[in-house]
């Protein structure tokens, strides 16, 4: 059965992007990333260099299930060679949010192409844009769950409240069945007292009642790489993350 797991912060630059690339990657199975954000990271991270230039992104798709017109699908799914399939996005998602304004059940149109795909994957895995915008609810209302990756910072950290309520808002209004994944610790710099300081405020204050991974993503330039390659990290970066997916599975 097809799981569906957005991946989710409203702050930018916390690993949301790497996390999402190398989990689909080490899973190992038939797994398709959705790129919902408008500067197509996740895209770009793939080894897809002009996203603006495709004919054919998640905006594309979006565009015609508001218009009531034929899915094209197969023309926009791009299959890697790492084995995942991607859909796309580029800067015309960005004027979505815009024409969803009027649209009929908006929060749904993402569910709704999603739930077209589910038979032909195990794993879909959604990497958001870092906003609480119509994008980011139409992803929080089509998934399974949610997996908040944070920077083991001060501000990323006390943004996660802000998070957790807007998920759970989806859960009551839209989507009873979605859940926290857990919480993803990146960038963790286990060297200085701060981080490791930040590392047990997540623990001591979200534990409780959220899975916090034990599993925690290193400060490594190695991961900013990732994006300029195109591929997956190697090494000691994707064991962790190997780690990391089978705790998920």
């Amino acid at each position: 059965m097809c799981r569906v797991i957005a991946v989710s912060n409203q702050k930018g630059g916390v690993g949301k992007t790497v996390s999402c690339v190398n989990l689909g990657i080490g899973l190992a199975k038939e797994v398709l990333l959705i790129d919902a954000d408008p500067q197509g990271s996740l895209t770009i991270s793939l080894g897809y260099e002009e996203p603006d230039e495709m004919e054919y992104s998640l905006a594309t798709l979006m565009m015609n299930i508001v218009n009531d017109e034929k899915l094209n699908i197969e023309k926009t799914i791009l299959h890697h060679k790492e084995g995942v399939d991607l859909i796309p996005a580029n800067i015309e998602l960005s004027a979505i949010e815009v024409s969803l304004v009027n649209a009929m059940s908006r929060e749904l149109i993402l569910r709704s192409m999603v739930d077209r795909l589910r038979e032909f994957y195990d794993y879909i895995i959604i990497d958001c844009m870092p906003s609480l915008g119509m994008l980011t609810i139409n992803a929080l209302a089509c998934a399974d769950s949610v997996l908040i990756p944070v920077q083991a910072a001060y501000l990323p950290v006390k943004g996660l409240q802000q998070l957790i309520k807007t998920i759970g808002r989806v859960k009551k209004q839209l989507n009873p069945k979605l859940k926290i994944e857990g919480i993803l610790l990146t960038m963790v710099d286990n060297r200085t007292n701060y981080a490791r300081d930040i590392s047990l405020i997540v623990y001591d204050t979200y534990s409780a009642s959220i899975k916090v991974f034990g599993t925690e993503i290193p400060m490594s330039v190695r991961a900013s790489e990732v994006s300029v390659e195109g591929e997956a990290l190697p090494g000691s970066m994707a064991m962790v993350l190997e780690n990391l997916h089978l705790l998920i599975c």
